[in-house]
């Protein structure tokens, strides 16, 4: 059997950005505080952790590209609330942005950890951003973290 190559929660000495979304900033300013406090509990420096802002969710891919493309990021962390309405917008901008996403992640080659929630009400976005142990701002740093480490690692 071959080598086994795991990523280490360990942020030490690494370089994150993390993308967030203005709109629906009840829920993503709870997505942004539970991915800084994960980052924080698995030292990360303050100052290696860029955050950017942006409109809304359809702009994080771009946002995505831009960072990556600067090489300056061990990993970033996107952050966004998509909720369900009464027209199909909901499944353009979902789409968009996981497209968007994972486009970006392939061509710089960097993780890009995924906490744009899709959710059918404000009331399950809330859930998705509550507390630490169900909050997917965390869960993202989380991967992110663990991927910037696997990363250095098969590099």
């Amino acid at each position: 059997m071959g080598k086994l190559l795991e990523g280490k929660l360990e942020a030490r000495e690494m370089r994150f950005g993390i993308i967030v979304s203005r709109f629906n900033n009840l829920v993503t300013e709870k997505l942004l505080e539970g991915a800084l406090d994960a980052f924080k509990r698995h030292g990360a420096e303050e100052d290696k952790i860029d955050i950017v802002r942006v409109p809304g969710a359809f702009e994080i891919s771009l946002m995505a590209h831009q960072l990556a493309a600067t090489g300056q990021y061990h990993a970033l962390v996107c952050l966004g609330a998509v909720i369900r309405g009464d027209t199909p917008h909901f499944e353009y901008i979902a789409g968009e942005v996981t497209r968007g996403i994972g486009k970006a992640i392939l061509k710089y080659r960097i993780p890009i950890a995924f906490g744009v929630l899709t959710t059918n009400n404000m009331e399950q976005a809330l859930e998705r951003a509550g507390t630490k142990m169900n909050n997917k701002g965390f869960e993202a740093a989380l991967t992110a973290i663990e991927m910037a480490s696997l990363n250095k690692e098969v590099q």
